[in-house]
């Protein structure tokens, strides 16, 4: 019975928990800087083409960092990668409670996007050192909740320290925030090494645990072995042959257009648009990722349960995002009911295929190509992030009274979901068994 219970719960678990709590902090530092950007704008007196550029500019480095991410992580190991990249973010967020120039915020941006961009591959690299293959999909699964339940909390957290403790001032919440990261440096260097071995040999995990954890990993070199035997028989770039792939990298870079495009202007419309005061405009902001979690938890149901493929969520999700981003944008000054709905549906059909798009590149390639097939789609589809909030700041409309008006910033994310709904109509979800072998089962396909 007690090894049973040490297979439901042990320490791996404490390691999953901590990087949980860490990914959060990675998040209040970028989502703390796009929750006050309607306020760092009137304070730096910047244009909301700048603001765009603010915004567009993180994620440019984000992307970057992703690529050297993983190759530092099995070079030096995924500790101490994270451990640069929190010292890195944590100093940033405390630096940015002093910018006074739009350059000064545009360096802290680039550096902020370095930093955070060197945590996601890293920890999931321990995820993969901590836990048996038989776990793993669940444990990433609850690690991929922090997307959700951040969002969620900062805009309402960091809006009340503003607002309670700071007379309504932006600047000092990001001292505050730089605390949340000191402690995670702590966390991570106490509990957690890049390998189950290194906290046997300290005496903090038994080894009835870590026979568990490691009593797979010899089938699974094998598996490797043979698996990197059969990559020779195949083509290597199979998925670079295959048009559907193309289709599938269009379709992941306009639903990250979408995505943080809306997230990132999100708080400046809530703001210039509607004349939420900073209270109100914490609680707005929220909403939209209250539901996210669900929207993402249903969309997996969908997709394993009833319709056993990625392509019919994507569809609806799409074709949900086109009415409720444009009547988002439609929305009169004043009608906080009919705002709140929109924002509930905007979060709830953005969300519905943020999950399951990842796994359209499992399912059709073969496993030997999987890896090169995600991290290149992922590359590309990543700089939706960067391209969206740029374009935005130039759709934005300000007036003679300096008003503002985004609703033409709102019909661009909507047109943006409808070349995504277009991609997961033309996508083709048929395993693609070999180069020569895919042709012929396409010509097959249904779509």
């Amino acid at each position: 019975m007690n090894a049973v219970v040490k297979k439901v719960w042990g320490y791996r678990h404490v390691v999953l928990v901590v990087l949980w709590l860490l990914y959060i902090i990675n998040y209040f530092d970028r989502m703390a800087v796009l929750t006050f950007l309607p306020f760092i704008q009137k304070d730096l007196d910047l244009t909301p083409v700048e603001l765009g550029q603010l915004a567009s500019v993180f994620f440019f480095a984000y992307s970057l960092a992703q690529v050297t991410a993983g190759f530092l992580a099995d070079k030096i190991g995924p500790k101490k990668v994270m451990n640069i990249a929190i010292i890195v973010f944590t100093a940033i967020t405390a630096l940015t409670g002093v910018v006074k120039t739009f350059g000064q915020f545009l360096a802290l941006r680039i550096g902020l996007g370095l930093g955070e961009g060197h945590h996601f591959a890293p920890a999931c690299r321990t995820i993969n050192n901590w836990f048996p293959m038989a776990e793993r999909g669940r444990s990433v699964s609850f690690f991929a909740t922090s997307w959700a339940v951040a969002p969620a909390i900062v805009p309402v957290l960091v809006t009340s320290l503003s607002f309670y403790f700071f007379g309504g001032e932006w600047r000092p919440v990001f001292y505050v925030l730089a605390i949340p990261g000191v402690i995670g440096i702590f966390a991570l260097w106490y509990f957690i090494t890049n390998t189950p071995k290194e906290m046997l040999d300290k005496g903090r995990l038994d080894n009835t645990e870590y026979e568990y954890i490691t009593s797979g990993e010899a089938a699974e070199q094998a598996a490797d072995a043979a698996s990197t035997t059969g990559a020779k028989k195949k083509d290597i770039g199979i998925f670079l042959k295959d048009s559907y792939f193309y289709v599938y990298t269009l379709l992941l870079f306009c639903q990250l257009a979408v995505y943080w495009g809306t997230t990132t202007w999100l708080t400046t419309f809530l703001v210039k648009q509607h004349g939420l005061d900073l209270k109100q405009m914490g609680f707005f902001a929220s909403a939209p990722y209250i539901v996210a979690f669900f929207a993402m938890m249903m969309g997996g149901w969908l997709m394993d349960k009833v319709m056993h493929r990625m392509k019919p969520v994507a569809i609806i999700a799409y074709l949900g995002c086109i009415p409720v981003l444009w009547m988002l944008g439609a929305v009169e000054k004043g009608q906080t009911g009919m705002l709140l709905t929109a924002l509930l549906l905007v979060g709830f059909f953005i969300n519905l295929n943020f999950g399951t798009v990842y796994a359209y590149v499992q399912k059709r390639y073969p496993q030997e190509v999987v890896g090169s097939a995600t991290g290149l789609s992922n590359g590309i589809g990543q700089m939706g992030s960067f391209v969206s909030p740029l374009v935005a700041g130039y759709l934005v409309k300000v007036g003679a009274d300096g008003s503002q008006d985004f609703s033409n910033v709102f019909v661009f994310f909507a047109i943006a979901a409808a070349v995504a709904a277009l991609c997961a109509i033309i996508l083709k979800e048929q395993k693609v068994k070999g180069s020569t072998e895919a042709l012929a089962d396409d010509k097959q396909a249904v779509i």
